[in-house]
C-alpha cells in the first residue's frame, strides 16, 4: 500500500524577556538550580501572578510576521496536570482565545520551489521547571529556575508531507524568531524545542490516521531523523497488519529510534478553565500598528533585496538571508569592501568553514567584518593575492590580531604576505627561474604551441615558490612574454 504521510509541528520558543511572564524573577540562563524561581513561580499560598508586558508584545511582533490575525482579546487558562516540575499543579496557558491566530509562512524546498505552511494559532504560556536525573542515585532533582519563563508556542496546520519539509519549517520558525529578537534560537539550551506529530493515511484517503507526538526534540537534524525513523515504525506496524497507538514518545539520538513515554493526553484530561487570577488581555489598533513599526526586515525581504540589489543567486541570498547575524557579518563586510559579490563567495566559504571547524556562531568568531571587508579591498587592489589573503583571515580566525581593521596592515608585513606587482622586480624573478630550470624550458618548447597553457604550470608555481606573495596574473604576463622570446 502507498502511504502518505501528515506532519505537524508545535514549537515553543522561549522568550527573549528579561524576567518571567507572571513575575518578576531573572529568566538569565545557567543560574545555580532553584536560585531563580520566586513565590510566584513556586505557586505558593497567596500569591498574585502579574502578567509581563513585554511577553505580549514579542507575541503580537511574531503574529504580524507571519501575517496572522492578532487577537485583540487574549484570555489566560489553566491547564491541569501534576508532574514533579510542575509545582502549582497546573500551566498558566491560553486555549479558546490564543493572542495570535491563523497565520502562515513559506518554505524553500530543495527542488527550488517553495510551499506555503499554515500556522493555525501561536499562545502565550509559561513553561515549566526541569527533572535532573543525574547525580541523585536511584532519585531525581528538581530545577524549578525555569518554571515561569515566557513561551510562545507555535501550532502549524498538519500540512507537512515530509521529514525534509518539517526540518524546513523549523528552520525558517527559528529564523523568523531569532531575526525579530523575541528569541535567542540557542536549541542548545533549549530556547526552542520542537514537538512532532507524525502519523500515516493510504494515499488518496481524506481522514487523518492515527497520530504520536515526538516530544522535546532540539535540533534541525534530529527533527528530520526522528520523523523519518517514526514514519519507518508506524509503517512497519501498519503494514504488518497492527494499528498505531496515539501516544507521546521520545526520540532517542544516540539510538536513532523513537521510544513510548506515555498515552496521548487529550483536552479533556487536563480540564482546562479560564484561570481565575488573571484578566481578559486586551489590546487595540493602535498597541498593534505600534508593534508593526518595530518590524526588522525578515529574512524574505532581505533575500529578495539580495537578489535584486546585489546581484547574488537565490542559493546564496536564501544561505546569506538565513541568519540575521550572518546576514549583518555579510553586508557589513560588503559595504566595507564595496563588493557583494567577492564578500558572498568568502561569507559562504572561508567564513563558514571557519564556523563549523570551531562550532561557533558568528558572533563569536574572532575575526570581525570590518576586518575582512578590509582583506577583501586588499584583495582588489593586488595588495593581496588570494592565498595570501586566506592566511591573513585564518590568522585573524587564531586570534592573532587586537580585533581592530589596522592590525591586517601589521599582519601582512610580519607574514611577509605583500603581494609584489612591480613588473620589473618579477621579470627578475621569472629570468632567474627560467635559467634555473632549463629541463622544463626545453620540455616546454617541445610542447605544441596550442598545448603550452598547461605547460606554463610549473613554472608558475617555481615562481610563486621563488617569491611569496607575487602577484599571479604579472607573472603569467611575464612567463608569456619571456617564453615567447625564447621560442
Amino acid at each position: 500500500m502507498e502511504w502518505e504521510v501528515v506532519i505537524g509541528l508545535e514549537i515553543h520558543a522561549q522568550l527573549a524577556t528579561k524576567s518571567k511572564i507572571f513575575s518578576g524573577a531573572s529568566t538569565e540562563y545557567g543560574a545555580d538550580a532553584n536560585t531563580q524561581a520566586c513565590a510566584v513561580d513556586l505557586g505558593l499560598p497567596g500569591v498574585l501572578p502579574v502578567f509581563n508586558e513585554e511577553a505580549l508584545r514579542m507575541a503580537v511582533k511574531f503574529g504580524l510576521a507571519i501575517d496572522a490575525e492578532i487577537g485583540k482579546k487574549s484570555v489566560f487558562d489553566r491547564k491541569n496536570y501534576f508532574y514533579p516540575d510542575l509545582p502549582k499543579g497546573y500551566q498558566t496557558t491560553q486555549l479558546h482565545h490564543p493572542i495570535v491566530g491563523m497565520g502562515h509562512i513559506d518554505i524553500e524546498l530543495d527542488d527550488g520551489s517553495t510551499r506555503r505552511i499554515n500556522v493555525t494559532r501561536a499562545h502565550l504560556e509559561e513553561d515549566a521547571g526541569k527533572s535532573v536525573h543525574e547525580g541523585f542515585g536511584t532519585m531525581s532533582g528538581i530545577d524549578l529556575n525555569r518554571a515561569g519563563t515566557p513561551l510562545v508556542e507555535i501550532v502549524s496546520e498538519p500540512e507537512m508531507r515530509s521529514a525534509k519539509e518539517a526540518a524546513a519549517y523549523f528552520r525558517k520558525m527559528h529564523s523568523i524568531v531569532t531575526y525579530l529578537g523575541i528569541c535567542d534560537g540557542d536549541l542548545s539550551q533549549g530556547s526552542m524545542r520542537c514537538d512532532c506529530n507524525v502519523s500515516l493515511r493510504p494515499k488518496g484517503q481524506e481522514e487523518f490516521g492515527t497520530r504520536t507526538e515526538i516530544k522535546n526534540v532540539n535540533s534541525f537534524r534530529n527533527v528530520e531523523r526522528a520523523i523519518e525513523v517514526e514514519i519507518e515504525r508506524q509503517m512497519d506496524i501498519l503494514e504488518d497488519g497492527g494499528s498505531i497507538t496515539q501516544e507521546t514518545r521520545l526520540y532517542d539520538a544516540d539510538k536513532n529510534e523513537t521510544r513510548s513515554m506515555r498515552s496521548k493526553e487529550v483536552a479533556n484530561d487536563y480540564r482546562y478553565f479560564p484561570c481565575p487570577d488573571l484578566l481578559p488581555v486586551i489590546i487595540d489598533d493602535n498597541y498593534i500598528e505600534a508593534v508593526r513599526e518595530t518590524l526588522p526586515e525578515l529574512p524574505d525581504a532581505k533575500r529578495h533585496r539580495f537578489v535584486k540589489d546585489h546581484g547574488l543567486s537565490t542559493t546564496e541570498a536564501a544561505v546569506l538571508a538565513s541568519s540575521r547575524d550572518l546576514a549583518h557579518y555579510f553586508e557589513t563586510a560588503a559595504h566595507a569592501a564595496n563588493d557583494y559579490k567577492l564578500a558572498a563567495n568568502w561569507v559562504q566559504a572561508d567564513v563558514s568553514a571557519a564556523l563549523n571547524r570551531l562550532e561557533i556562531s558568528v558572533t563569536e568568531l574572532a575575526a570581525t567584518a570590518e576586518q575582512l571587508g578590509r582583506i577583501l579591498v586588499l584583495i582588489k587592489d593586488n595588495t593581496l593575492n588570494n592565498g595570501g589573503a586566506k592566511e591573513v583571515f585564518n590568522a585573524l580566525v587564531e586570534g592573532k590580531g587586537d580585533g581592530s581593521v589596522d592590525c591586517i596592515d601589521s599582519l601582512i608585513d610580519s607574514m611577509g604576505l605583500k603581494q609584489v606587482s612591480d613588473t620589473g622586480a618579477i621579470e627578475a624573478i621569472v629570468d632567474e627561474v627560467l635559467a634555473n630550470n632549463q629541463k622544463l624550458v626545453e620540455s616546454y618548447l617541445a610542447t605544441p604551441v596550442e598545448k603550452r597553457g598547461k605547460a606554463m604550470g610549473p613554472f608558475i608555481g617555481q615562481t610563486r615558490k621563488a617569491a611569496k606573495g607575487v602577484n599571479p596574473q604579472v607573472v603569467m604576463e611575464v612567463l608569456k612574454k619571456k617564453l615567447s622570446e625564447l621560442g
